[in-house]
């Protein structure tokens, strides 16, 4: 047998066509080797891995240059309607492949180095600036906004310390601080003459002429840019990130002899808000240092947005508007979930105290500025910030909320008169024990348009917990379902893949996702049938000595790879994972004889340092794959893997490599999901709820191309209602009986056979999350994706109606809809010209 195509060869022969362009190799050779000998240490001849990435990023970087000066130019000189989509958080991954494929530079840069381009790429870090699906989507949105010409900016904080790196001791997660700056960061550009000053504490005064904001500690915002290059258009974005600096008489203003050095070190008090992500996905921690990030990132923000409005041109700071009626017409602002949230008060503020414009007009021109994407409907994630929290810290900004409110309120006293249990219900200050802004209501009542994030995410928010506003203002509530970018996750993860369909539809696929629905010609095709499956057995093969390097296991490349990777979450329910992980043990210890279908399960994602029971789940994985793995009578028919520290990165590994994509949410707690629409483009079979965009991804492929199981929404009320008892489908179903036993008895943990007491607990007596109400259905589910498994042909066909079905996924479509349906702006495939045309 041909040994399988390296993804570096794969490169090779879509380049052939016309994948990937061709530039001038010795032009790059030169450029590569003059970065790599200014790279070098004088005193070591040698070049080392790190030696050859940075050489080779700076040489693509180089390229990029050019580009992101003239998209610049080609900006002011057009003066676009802008888009600014503000977000906490970015969660990028690496950056030097994507470039490449990009801006077309693959193979040029393969036939430059000395060494092989993917030794390089492995040097670099992830910028892993994001937790989860969050941070996640605003890397794929910044891809999709330069890729259809939209004037475009991201922004957020340079954190010093993305989300932790995990490793796995002794079973238990255990967090790393990721230093991802420690070797520099070539991608990124410090741009300190937009130094911005950001303003905490103090107090208001009250005069004639307006409001001013008194004995303030002031931080400042020093921004770092990084270009976003579009698909093959020339178009070079920025995300632009902001790093906290303390102003150079940061506690010095009286100090004596003694107080100087104290001072000085004091400075690190205003540099910590940019210090470390919270890591915490759908989940509000009210601590004072994430909402001075939240202001942080907001304050800067629009004081470079209404900059970047008032002159026009390119390089110059003549200010040449002032009219800010206008602002709405030219610049949109979308919050990425509540986080950004203070940029509404902070227009407002900007408007009326430094601006002087009256509360009415500024109040328009807010609401037609900003628009809210909402992520979550889960209790726990929903912002409410104590309102003594504020006074102390925005004392300014608390006045105009409540300003906001008070003006609010009168407006449905007038639609609802007498309606107290309403006013109360859509106040935007939560009364109670501690008084509380609710973050969710100030971002709809200040924004023309809210969206959720599936189109059953965007209904339970207009059914529930948006229900009293939805009823106010329903033209305000839309649907954007979320995309991926196609070129991060298929042409560069997943090259073998993407040449196949190239070779049977072209390449304009990469541009427009919905090309793809052309392949359902080719289900029955046998060769088309043969090719599919073939790449996908390359992609097990190289995940499998991956697997055996990292784990010491041996893994059963002819086993389905049935892959669970998200944040660890009790919603999410790894633990119904687990559940059938231990009853198919069981299956297999009773009838070891039986043809049994091998799998080799693997799950992977963070927990939360503060959360225990995500930290147990992780434990009880770990514990589950240490009997497994070790039990002759199980031999390779069944392994359980916890794939440590599981990132972007990582992620571009295992998704090409999955047979089965495991999204078993239950109903109506995911918003959307994001990687399970990563899994289906790349090939994978999904098991899940109809949760978030399953149910979307279920009517694009065919209901029955996907392994649908489970409670429906209406179902999981109606057990809410009537009241769910775990106990009872402990008592009537002897397999999840036996496994629960197991757990609490500690099969799992022999050395101590209490570990897993609380997770059986928490499972028989409070589990919000009903994981028994779904275990059956689950059960019967499974064993037909065994059945199909064992018929290789017919699995493929279902594959191929999977990846034909993924165009209304590509994160293209959803922001276009977000460009024409929120922003009022209109995408564009148009190519600007190369640095070396001539315009």
């Amino acid at each position: 047998m041909s040994k399988p195509l390296s993804d570096h060869d794969r490169k090779k022969q879509i380049s052939v066509r016309g994948l990937a362009g061709v530039e001038n190799v010795t032009e790059l050779k030169q450029n590569f080797n003059r970065h790599l000998h200014f790279t070098l240490v004088k005193d070591r001849n040698v070049a080392t891995r790190r030696d050859y990435y940075f050489a080779l990023a700076h040489t693509v970087r180089d390229h990029l240059i050019g580009r992101w000066i003239r998209t610049q130019q080609h900006y002011y000189e057009k003066d676009p309607k802008r888009v600014y989509y503000i977000s906490l958080e970015f969660y990028m991954g690496r950056t030097l492949q994507n470039t490449m494929v990009n801006l077309a530079l693959e193979n040029a840069c393969d036939e430059a180095t000395y060494q092989s381009m993917l030794c390089c790429a492995d040097m670099e870090e992830d910028a892993g600036l994001g937790n989860g699906g969050l941070g996640r989507l605003a890397a794929c949105f910044l891809d999709s906004m330069a890729s259809l010409g939209l004037a475009a900016y991201g922004y957020g904080i340079r954190y010093e310390f993305g989300i932790f790196n995990q490793k796995i001791v002794n079973g238990w997660q255990v967090e790393e601080a990721d230093d991802w700056l420690r070797f520099g960061n070539p991608w990124e550009k410090a741009r300190p003459e937009y130094m911005r000053p950001v303003h905490f504490y103090g107090r208001t005064e009250h005069h004639p002429d307006g409001v001013k904001l008194v004995d303030t500690q002031v931080v400042l915002a020093l921004p770092y840019d990084t270009p976003i290059p579009g698909y093959r258009n020339n178009i070079v974005n920025t995300m632009r990130l902001w790093s906290a600096k303390a102003p150079c008489d940061f506690n010095l203003k009286d100090f004596n002899v003694g107080g100087y050095i104290q001072a000085v070190l004091d400075r690190n008090l205003a540099e910590n808000i940019s210090r470390v992500l919270y890591p915490n996905d759908n989940f509000f921690e009210g601590k004072e240092l994430r909402l001075k990030q939240e202001y942080f990132v907001v304050s800067a923000t629009l004081q470079d947005i209404i900059r970047r409005f008032k002159v026009s041109k390119f390089g110059s700071r003549e200010i040449a508007r002032t009219d800010f009626s206008k602002l709405p017409d030219k610049v949109a602002i979308q919050l990425n979930d509540t986080h950004p949230a203070m940029a509404i008060p902070e227009l407002m503020r900007v408007l009326v105290d430094e601006e002087k414009l009256e509360w009415e007009k500024a109040w328009d021109i807010c609401v037609r500025t900003c628009a809210y994407t909402n992520h979550t409907v889960l209790p726990e994630a929903l912002e409410r910030w104590p309102v003594d929290l504020f006074a102390h810290l925005l004392p300014r900004h608390l006045e105009i909320v409540y300003e906001i409110n008070r003006r609010h309120l009168e407006v449905i006293a007038a639609k609802y008169p007498g309606d107290n249990g309403r006013l109360c219900r859509m106040s935007l200050i939560e009364e109670g024990g501690q008084k509380r802004i609710n973050m969710a209501h100030l971002c709809i009542v200040g924004s023309h348009a809210v969206n959720g994030v599936a189109q059953i995410h965007s209904d339970i928010l207009k059914a529930t917990v948006f229900k009293d506003f939805y009823e106010m203002e329903p033209h305000k509530f839309q649907n954007k379902t979320n995309g991926i970018t196609p070129r991060r996750w298929l042409v560069m993860c997943n090259p073998g893949l993407a040449e196949v369909i190239a070779e049977r539809i072209g390449e304009d696929f990469i541009r427009d996702l919905d090309q793809l629905q052309s392949l359902r010609k080719y289900v029955n095709d046998e060769a088309f049938i043969r090719d599919i499956a073939k790449v996908k057995q390359e992609n097990k093969l190289k995940f499998s000595v991956h697997l055996e390097e990292h784990y010491k296991v041996k893994i059963n490349p002819n086993s389905m790879f049935d892959i669970q990777v998200k944040r660890i979450h009790e919603y999410k329910r790894q633990l119904l994972n687990c559940l059938h992980i231990i009853t198919y043990y069981n299956r297999i210890k009773k009838e070891p004889n039986k043809q049994w279908t091998p799998r080799t399960v693997m799950i992977g994602g963070k927990a939360a340092p503060g959360y225990h029971t995500a930290k147990m789940i992780i434990r009880l994985i770990t514990a589950i794959g240490e009997v497994v793995n070790n039990d002759p009578v199980i031999g390779d028919r069944l392994k359980v893997i916890f794939l440590e520290n599981y990132r972007v990165t990582l992620a571009e590994r295992a998704i090409p490599a999955a047979d089965l994509s495991e999204q078993i949410s239950t109903a109506g707690t995911e918003a959307s999901g994001t990687g399970n629409m990563k899994f289906m483009l790349n090939g994978a079979l999904t098991i899940g709820t109809m949760d978030g965009a399953n149910v979307e991804m279920a009517e694009e492929a065919g209901e029955d191309n996907l392994f649908i199981f489970g409670m429906r929404v209406d179902d999981v009320d109606a057990l809410d209602m009537k009241g769910y008892h775990a106990e009872a489908y402990y008592n009537r179903l002897p397999e999840l009986k036996q496994a629960i036993d197991q757990i609490a008895g500690g099969f799992f943990s022999p050395k101590q056979p209490d570990l897993f007491k609380e997770i059986v607990n928490m499972m028989m007596h409070h589990d919000r999350f009903k994981v028994f109400a779904d275990y059956e259905d689950y059960m019967k589910c499974q064993e037909k994706v065994n059945a199909l498994y064992k018929n290789p042909k017919e699995w493929t066909k279902k594959v191929i109606y999977n990846i034909a079905g993924c165009g209304k996924f590509s994160s293209d479509r959803t922001i276009t809809q977000y460009a024409r349906e929120i922003w009022g702006m209109e995408p564009t495939l148009e190519k600007i010209p190369a640095p070396d045309d001539k315009i």
